[in-house]
């Protein structure tokens, strides 16, 4: 059995400006993990929003946890809201919005897993 604590994950500023902790990811843990995702915590506060970025090859789900906000995909944008789940296909420049009181809050899964050179910001 393998176990990963949330406090144990270091919190970071990620490439999107996004609060970011990378709770399972099979490039980077130690583990032999079999997996061909990963999964990392992200966090906007009120008022604010992530930068447009796009992976290469890569799809995304956000599985929103709390918060609402607006989510940005190429030309498509939609309300979001605790309990959404919304996939970005691979190249979609994609960001979300944080509309809300409260923080946004929600998990990122990338598929194949997240590595530095997978993404890129968008003007």
């Amino acid at each position: 059995m393998w176990i990963k604590r949330f406090d144990d994950c270091e919190e970071i500023v990620a490439l999107d400006g996004t609060i970011l902790r990378e709770l399972l990811n099979p490039r980077h843990d130690k583990e032999n993990l079999k997996l061909d995702y990963s999964i990392a915590h992200a966090i906007v506060k009120p008022g604010k929003a992530s930068f447009p970025h796009r992976f290469f090859e890569a799809s995304e789900v956000y599985y929103i946890l709390h918060g609402t906000g607006v989510m940005h995909i190429d030309d498509e944008t939609a309300e979001v809201a605790s309990g959404d789940v919304v996939y970005i296909p691979p190249k979609g420049i994609q960001h979300i919005e944080n509309t809300g009181d409260s923080d946004l809050v929600f998990l990122c899964m990338v598929d194949p897993p997240w590595f530095p050179e997978s993404e890129e910001l968008v003007e």
